[in-house]
């Protein structure tokens, strides 16, 4: 045998060779089945993750939302607070400025709120009693001929419906408290915190990216930089969309003759500042008033001076103002507005879009390495830290 030529490779005992082996366990399984099985198991243990962290958050709910709004607050007074800086004004001035002058503000808007309300509730009352009335024979003898015991019911449902969503929004998982201690617990340690961004920002920015290794230094603070001038943009916008929303239904609720114009402003003012749910709960409101004291023409003109300027807003303002600084769907801010009311409610709701675009703006640096491929610069900023960000430097 020895005398033979070798058998020849691709040979028909080759082909039955390789087929009696035991196939691999590679390529048993289906290459489709083994990337969608390593998809899976990924994203298990990123939703583990997410809900170990959701969960955290709710445990501390009484220092997490104080910081988040410490945080909002301190992105609001961002270009009023840089521009006292930029001018060599004292720093502790600036704080004591831009805290006093936004306490001044949202005590002001509150009171006049309050004195409108006591001033005008007795015949806002009595009116919309009548009105009620009204209505209720209206259905009974108009083309409905709906009787006294389908209306009652018909009600009965309606408050039902809005008691339980009002209890889902209030006993929301990050609820500031259900106290008054809770509540002036948390208004002192966002104060607390307040002072402290406004004061040391750059130390605590330095201190936070010490916590990193040192090769990701570089990255985590483009990033964090990225992110806060999202957050600020995002602030900034909402701020003025807010006060051309409040002047512009306020003043058309005032000049139709409907009550508690300034309450119904002070109310869209703070409802603006959730996006899309926030323009439409208050809007209603407004009609509703209206309508309940002034009668259904009036109601159907501040629908249209309501309509008028959020139109305005959506489609003039808010891609004016905002730009593509914060690159964040319609739809996925409705959808992140309504699972941050679910999971959190009112407070959930107000933060769900300015965490969403944290997270989409520093996502989008550190997966296309902006830090290191000469990528849009990251403004320069008072509050934050000075970081070195040559390559090949850190902290």
């Amino acid at each position: 045998m020895s005398g033979l030529d070798p058998e020849p490779r691709g040979s028909f005992f080759d082909a039955l060779r390789r087929r009696t082996i035991a196939p691999d366990e590679n390529t048993a399984v289906p290459r489709a089945l083994r990337v969608l099985t390593s998809y899976a198991w990924r994203f298990l243990v990123l939703a583990a993750a997410v809900g170990v962290a959701i969960w955290v958050v709710i445990q501390l709910k009484l220092l997490v939302i104080p910081l988040l709004i410490a945080i909002l607050v301190a992105a609001l007074l961002h270009p009023a607070f840089t521009w006292m800086l930029r001018h060599r004004w004292p720093r502790w001035l600036a704080i004591v400025l831009s805290v006093l002058g936004t306490i001044a503000i949202v005590t002001g808007l509150l009171w006049l709120a309050v004195w409108q309300i006591t001033r005008e509730w007795a015949e806002v009352r009595e009116r919309t009693v009548g009105s009620v009335a009204a209505l209720r024979q209206y259905l009974i003898d108009g083309p409905l001929h709906l009787t006294a015991g389908q209306i009652d019911d018909g009600l009965a449902q309606a408050f039902d419906f809005l008691r339980q969503q009002a209890e889902l929004l209030w006993s929301g998982a990050l609820a500031v408290g259900s106290t008054v201690g809770h509540v002036v617990t948390g208004l002192l340690l966002t104060l607390f915190i307040l002072l402290c961004i406004l004061a040391d920002g750059a130390g605590i920015w330095r201190w936070i990216t010490r916590l990193f290794p040192r090769r990701a230094r570089v990255a985590v603070d483009g990033a964090g930089r990225a992110g806060w001038a999202t957050v600020v943009t995002y602030a900034r916008t909402q701020l003025l969309v807010a006060t051309i929303d409040a002047v512009g239904i306020g003043l058309g609720a005032f000049l139709l003759g409907v009550p508690l114009a300034i309450p119904i402003g002070v109310l869209v003012f703070l409802g603006a500042f959730i996006p899309f749910v926030g323009a439409v709960v208050t809007g209603a409101v407004a009609v509703f008033i209206a309508l309940v004291y002034n009668g259904p023409w009036i109601a159907l003109w501040m629908l249209v001076v309501v309509l008028g300027v959020q139109q305005l807003e959506s489609h003039v303002l808010q891609p004016i103002l905002m730009g593509s600084a914060v690159k964040v769907h319609p739809l996925a801010v409705v959808l992140v507005v309504a699972g941050g009311a679910m999971v959190g409610g009112i407070a959930g709701a107000l933060f769900a879009v300015p965490l969403a675009a944290f997270v989409n703006v520093v996502a989008v640096y550190l997966s296309r390495r902006s830090w290191d491929t000469g990528g849009p610069p990251v403004p320069a900023d008072l509050i934050w830290s000075t970081v070195p960000r040559r390559r090949g430097r850190t902290v």
